[in-house]
């Protein structure tokens, strides 16, 4: 009986520490979000954190998201690396295709990055386009499974990815997870979005998951975060 009540007591100090871990992840109050962008920006994380990486002019930065392409150039500006940018929304690609015309070390695909190769119709509004979202301006895009770009593309190692996909980054990650080519992957930088359904349990898994083989190196939560792969993966 003793030592039937000591694993009892055992069991319940260890469920006690994890539901007391869950709640400090129900993240998607008013208030948590503004206490999050207030301290991100307080920290001028778009010019300091996003860009503070151990790169060289040998690395491979993966750009899903691009948008108008200034992130890339702050990134190629600092540490001339080789830059892959996806941008499924073609009046946004032709764009950065332009920019960066005469740069041969950033290449712009134009199509998104995804769990599966499909086409998809997204909504259009600027830096805010989402296949999740509704709208008036609306075209078809076409989005590619990233594992399967990978292999066709022989890359073995990625040293920054950043995601800002308005959504699209649950699938994505989870797929990267599944597939275990996440740990392939030296630092993942990601802006979470909250509009989608489930978003704070499909967080609260992935969040788990990457524990197994990253750690955080900041986190600001759904404004912008980065998991660094642990020495051991390497």
């Amino acid at each position: 009986m003793k030592l039937l009540k000591k694993i009892i007591n055992i069991y319940n100090f260890f469920i006690t520490k994890l539901r007391k871990s869950l709640k400090s992840l129900d993240l998607l109050s008013d208030r948590n979000k503004n206490k999050y962008l207030i301290a991100w920006r307080k920290a001028q994380g778009d010019k300091t954190l996003r860009l503070e990486y151990s790169l060289d002019k040998e690395s491979l930065v993966l750009d899903a998201g691009g948008y108008e392409g200034q992130w890339a150039s702050d990134i190629f500006s600092k540490y001339c690396c080789t830059i892959y940018i996806f941008e499924p929304i073609i009046e946004f690609a032709n764009k950065i295709e332009k920019r960066f015309s005469k740069n041969e070390k950033i290449k712009v695909f134009k199509f998104g990055t995804s769990d599966r190769t499909e086409q998809a119709r997204i909504t259009i509004d600027n830096d805010g386009s989402s296949v999740f979202k509704k709208g008036r301006k609306i075209e078809n895009a076409k989005f590619v499974r990233s594992v399967d770009f990978m292999k066709e593309n022989d890359i073995n190692r990625i040293d920054l990815l950043k995601i800002n996909i308005e959504g699209g980054e649950y699938s994505l990650l989870e797929d990267l997870i599944n597939s275990e080519f996440i740990k392939k992957i030296n630092n993942i930088q990601v802006q979470f979005h909250d509009f989608i359904p489930n978003a704070n349990e499909r967080y609260k898994k992935i969040y788990h998951n990457l524990k197994k083989t990253h750690f955080l190196t900041y986190q600001y939560y759904f404004v912008w975060e980065n998991w660094q792969i642990k020495e051991d993966m390497l």
